[in-house]
């Protein structure tokens, strides 16, 4: 009997450690917290012109990676983009795209685009992150009852 229990006890103590373990690692990417924000407060409407303060995420299974970018939307829809690097100079993002995911007239929604896929299942996606409305602000709380 005490074997079962100590047993039972040993398998409950590595179940915690794996969970706590898991849940370190499943720490938010950058395209997850921006996704979220931008979730919760939602964005101003993209107007057509060419944006110099875009992010541009790149995600591949859990990884993701986040980059100061250029865009140019035109008719409302994400027609170029380019990242920018250290010395300021532009490099065009260019893929070869899943055939159902060409990346021409590319919707915006909420202020972030539709998921770009490539053929190596990178995902590709264009923030406004200017565009994120402003924080709400929170509901002021009631008074507790007095005994007046």
């Amino acid at each position: 009997m005490v074997k079962k229990l100590l047993f039972a006890f040993t398998v409950f103590l590595s179940t915690t450690q794996i969970q706590a373990q898991s849940e370190e690692t499943r720490e938010l990417n950058c395209y997850n917290k921006w996704s979220i924000k931008f979730e919760q407060r939602g964005a101003d409407e993209v107007e057509d012109g060419i944006y110099t303060d875009v992010i541009i995420t790149s995600r591949v299974g859990a990884k993701a990676s986040c980059w100061s970018g250029k865009a140019e939307v035109r008719k409302k829809k994400l027609v170029k983009f380019y990242i920018i690097k250290e010395d300021n100079t532009e490099e065009e993002v260019t893929r070869t795209w899943k055939k159902d995911y060409d990346n021409k007239d590319v919707d915006i929604i909420n202020g972030i685009s539709e998921t770009m896929l490539t053929v190596h299942n990178e995902m590709i996606n264009v923030l406004w992150p200017k565009k994120i409305k402003a924080k709400k602000a929170a509901a002021r709380q009631a008074p507790e009852p007095t005994d007046d």
